[in-house]
């Protein structure tokens, strides 16, 4: 029973009460509208109505007849047949954004509650008692927040995506599937950010060992002894804070929690199961979905974010190991040797320290103080000798 046929329902046992203590005049009938609420005027009206046709004539008329604003049961049976036949287990939410998105014009609201009464959605449990949370940074590139969730995305294989978001905006700049979260993939994230919108001021993410060195296990990180992807921070200088516990995380750990749930979905409707296509379909359709539907104005307006004016952004968004050049004019690097090829500023490198960068895509270069002496690949074969023989 709706609330206003109940309150209807009590009304009139009321009056029943208050009738009949006016009848056998126990009460006047100005203390008979008291009671009930109304003007002596519409209590009389009342008890005429009562006379005539009994407890139905004073029933409401309002509540028998059919809104004109109701939708069409043509409509909310279609509505719900979608749910059913595509979108099974989607929460109201997610399945409300597919709804927008195809042309829908009813309100979230409406949605999930003719959901809810087919018993499509459950009613989601009473939320706990209200804990404040941090205030979000006022200006996008103030903070910025990456870290990476392993999940079953597709079926039968688990990959992790790496999520780089705003902390002002909860803008999602880059999100990308790889099979191992790591150094690549942070420097890959935060590249995608600074190519795409500049340098921002501070970096916050949990104390994974691809970003902080920690002595002791569950103690506070070491911010003298760099890792590599602390290195590149410095030489941007960019700030880098460590979180303590998960709900110092909370923003982007809510933002797995929507992705663990309408990700999967999605790349099952469209029959995804590669990593390739997923990531394509990460860029091109559910990006900028998720950013329409979930992104919020900043505090105060203005940006952070400031120009990138480094020449080659790669050479620092890279992995750079320290070596000694061996008698041979050699770099000895994981196994590979790496021959300096003849230049005309020295005549060898023989016990000079070099630095090794091994790049995104696995290709390494060997630099002598701010110098590039040379290019490899992946297998440390010198690209120029390389391309040479290609074309001899």
């Amino acid at each position: 029973m709706r609330p206003a046929e109940w309150l209807q329902e009590v009304r009139m046992k009321r009056f029943r009460e208050v009738y009949g203590g006016w009848r056998e005049r126990r009460l006047s009938q100005e203390e008979a509208a008291r009671i009930l609420g109304v003007s002596d005027r519409t209590f009389r009206r009342y008890v005429e109505r009562y006379d005539d046709g009994g407890l139905e004539a004073l029933v409401d008329k309002r509540l028998t007849q059919i809104s004109h604003r109701k939708a069409p049961v043509d409509e909310v049976m279609a509505l719900t047949e979608r749910y059913r036949a595509r979108h099974d287990g989607w929460t109201a939410q997610h399945f409300h954004s597919w709804y927008k998105r195809s042309g829908g014009t009813r309100s979230y609201t409406w949605v999930k509650t003719r959901l809810q009464e087919a018993r499509l959605v459950k009613k989601a449990p009473r939320r706990g008692v209200h804990r404040k949370r941090r205030e979000r940074a006022p200006w996008p590139g103030l903070m910025i927040h990456q870290d990476g969730s392993t999940h079953e995305w597709v079926p039968g294989q688990k990959w992790d995506l790496i999520l780089t978001m705003d902390d002002a905006t909860n803008e999602h700049y880059s999100m990308f599937f790889v099979d191992e979260e790591g150094t690549k993939s942070s420097f890959r994230g935060i590249g995608e950010v600074i190519r795409a919108k500049g340098l921002f001021s501070s970096f916050y993410s949990d104390r994974g060992s691809h970003y902080w060195y920690t002595p002791e296990e569950g103690g506070k990180v070491d911010k003298k002894t760099l890792t590599q992807f602390g290195r590149a921070m410095k030489q941007l200088g960019i700030e880098m804070i460590p979180a303590y516990s998960p709900e110092a995380r909370g923003r982007i750990e809510r933002a797995f929690r929507t992705h663990q749930d309408r990700l999967p979905k999605e790349l099952a409707l469209h029959g995804i199961t590669g990593m390739e296509k997923a990531n394509r379909y990460l860029e091109e359709v559910y990006l900028p979905a998720y950013n329409a539907e979930f992104m919020q104005p900043p505090q105060e307006e203005g940006s952070a974010f400031v120009e990138c004016v480094v020449p080659n952004l790669d050479d620092i968004l890279c992995e750079q190991h320290e070596r000694v050049v061996g008698r041979d004019n050699c770099v000895s690097f994981e196994g590979k040797k790496l021959q300096i090829p003849a230049d005309r500023h020295r005549c060898h490198y023989i016990k000079a320290t070099v630095r090794v960068h091994r790049y995104l895509d696995d290709t390494l270069a060997v630099f002598h103080g701010p110098r590039k002496l040379a290019g490899y690949d992946a297998d440390g074969i010198l690209i120029g000798n390389k391309e040479a023989k290609a074309s001899a």
